[in-house]
């Protein structure tokens, strides 16, 4: 069974969206700027993870480009080998030079673990990507989230207090499902996409369940049916259906019970909003403007573009598709547009652009500005750690576990 979408229309083309203006996404920075020029501002809401505040002391917001330059170039000597800053594909380019390495998510987090000698890892991504930073790093060492409230509206649309209920609801629904016997499957695995809050990984740990990747989640979707009658999946729909029908395994919602004793994977409404801006028709456009065209986009769009395209993957196999294509090979890629124009400047001997004709970047990971990332830097280089990201020890524990899990898992 299918879960109805709305579709959006392809809009017409813009210079930029809203979602990745300023003055939605960097309040703090907005407001210093403004009341320094005398100007109103208008304050707009954070997402859903709002609790973690956005704020900036009045000196860096008011500094320009070069002076943040300068600025983060001193505090960077004066750390040295104890400081790693990692940034995620989708950040800016202002952020990405920076950058010590730049990667998705998993990699990222596995490179600072792999990096003991640094005391600080200042993460360029959002807020559940520097948990899992926290979770696989040293004791010793102390990640820091340059902006605390760059968070991820895809992993803010499952929480713990959802998942727990579900959770108890699909018990009781295959109650008599358990004998008690030994080496029965179980009734449900739980799987979670990197994507999401610690807390959630680490209800995967202690239920048999376990962490994917957009890059493994056939695997762990075949480890997991292999140990359980059916998956819940979460929070990512898109890619928990596409996923699914890959591997030919029935799917369904959570709001029919019929369809759920029917379904091998149970998938979670939650999406990606960047994703979901791509569309079949974009990919039509694409092929009738540029004849030979090859398409690639991320398995967290819908089924019908993931359908109509040439190729899907996760962004490491989206760059890897792409560098190694010949010379002159026309791309089509339908992904975050920081990555896709990044993509283009770095191989110029191929054409590359963008599924979507609307300039959008990702508006939570837009809240990582240089500004940010200058404040939390001088702070450390000063011996103070603002805006650190910790998970606690219980949570951790059973967190790593889940994602011990899914790296034993090598299909």
């Amino acid at each position: 069974m299918a879960i109805d979408i709305l579709k959006l229309a392809t809009p017409a083309v813009v210079a930029e969206c809203d979602e990745s203006s300023e003055q939605r996404t960097l309040p703090s920075l907005v407001e210093w700027r403004a009341r320094e020029a005398g100007v109103a501002t208008v304050h707009r809401a954070l997402h859903a993870g709002a609790e973690r505040a956005d704020a900036l002391p009045r000196e860096y917001a008011l500094l320009d480009g070069d002076a943040l330059d300068s600025r983060i170039a001193a505090a960077r000597a004066k750390l040295g080998a104890r400081l790693v800053i990692l940034g995620h594909h989708y950040q800016r380019d202002e952020i990405i030079k920076y950058a010590d390495a730049r990667g998705d998510s998993f990699k990222l987090a596995q490179f600072a673990a792999a990096r003991p000698e640094a005391d600080y890892i200042v993460f360029c991504g959002v807020h559940f990507m520097a948990e899992s930073a926290d979770i696989l790093s040293g004791p010793h060492q102390q990640v820091v989230l340059p902006n605390p409230a760059a968070g991820c509206s895809m992993a803010d649309m499952a929480n713990i207090a959802e998942v727990e209920e579900c959770w108890a609801a699909l018990d009781e629904l295959f109650a008599d499902e358990t004998t008690g016997a030994a080496g029965e499957p179980q009734p449900v695995i739980p799987v979670t996409y990197m994507n999401s809050a610690a807390d959630l990984k680490a209800f995967c740990g202690r239920h048999g369940g376990l962490v994917c990747t957009s890059s493994n989640a056939e695997q762990v979707l075949t480890w997991a049916l292999a140990r359980g009658r059916r998956v819940l999946f979460f929070p990512d729909e898109h890619l928990g259906r596409n996923t699914a029908l890959k591997l030919g395994k029935d799917f369904g919602g959570i709001e029919d019970d019929t369809v759920l004793q029917q379904a091998k994977v149970i998938v979670w409404k939650g999406w990606c909003s960047t994703h979901l801006r791509f569309t079949a028709e974009q990919i039509a456009e694409a092929r009738a403007a540029y004849p030979g065209v090859r398409v690639v986009v991320h398995p967290e769009c819908r089924h019908e573009v993931v359908a109509a395209a040439d190729a899907n993957g996760s962004t490491e196999y989206i760059i890897k598709v792409i560098e190694e294509s010949a010379p002159g090979t026309i791309w089509a890629v339908g992904t975050e547009i920081n990555l896709v124009k990044r993509l283009a400047r770095e191989h110029p001997d191929k054409t590359i652009f963008c599924l979507d004709p609307v300039v959008c970047p990702c508006a939570t990971m837009y809240r990582i500005h240089p500004a940010y990332l200058a404040w939390v830097l001088d702070e450390l280089a000063e011996g103070r750690v603002v805006n650190q990201v910790r998970v606690d020890d219980e949570t951790a524990q059973w967190a790593k576990i889940a994602l011990e899990r899914m790296l034993a898992n090598k299909g």
